[in-house]
């Protein structure tokens, strides 16, 4: 089996309950963002009935889910807003050796891209990481 290429960050991890006639019923539900540092990245959310079993299938579903992010000198080439459901956000290009401004998700799935130096910034008061991550992901999508 080759060397692990991509790199893995946990998002988020939610117990999940289903209520039958003998009581309550615990999944897991976890949201994993992977990326190569070379601008290849994507989401997986999957359910298990454990921590780690939910991890591995969101994992698999990330690699089936890779984007292909378009970088120019270590930044996006345009800036774009967008947004997905409740979520709205606004990434913008920096000069070389500002970093990453930017917030959790956003954070997150730009450092697993490999974008050095950019701004991000959520417009709306959604606190829904996975909605967030989707939204980023939309938001490299329109890059193109």
């Amino acid at each position: 089996m080759p060397e692990e290429e991509f790199e893995s960050k946990l998002l988020d991890l939610a117990r999940v309950t289903r209520v039958t006639a003998g009581g309550r019923r615990f999944r897991f539900r976890a949201t994993v963002v992977i990326g190569d540092r070379k601008g290849r990245v994507g989401i997986g959310v999957a359910k298990g009935n454990d921590v780690s079993q939910a991890i591995e299938k969101a994992q698999k579903r990330a690699k089936r889910d890779l984007i292909q992010v378009p970088i120019k000198n270590e930044t996006i080439p345009f800036e774009v807003e967008t947004k997905y459901k409740s979520a709205k956000i606004l990434l913008k290009p920096q000069k070389k050796g500002r970093g990453i401004i930017a917030g959790g998700v956003i954070r997150t799935i730009c450092e697993l891209a490999g974008i050095n130096n950019i701004t991000g910034k959520l417009l709306s008061k959604t606190n829904n990481k996975i909605n967030i991550a989707r939204a980023t992901l939309k938001a490299f999508r329109e890059l193109k």
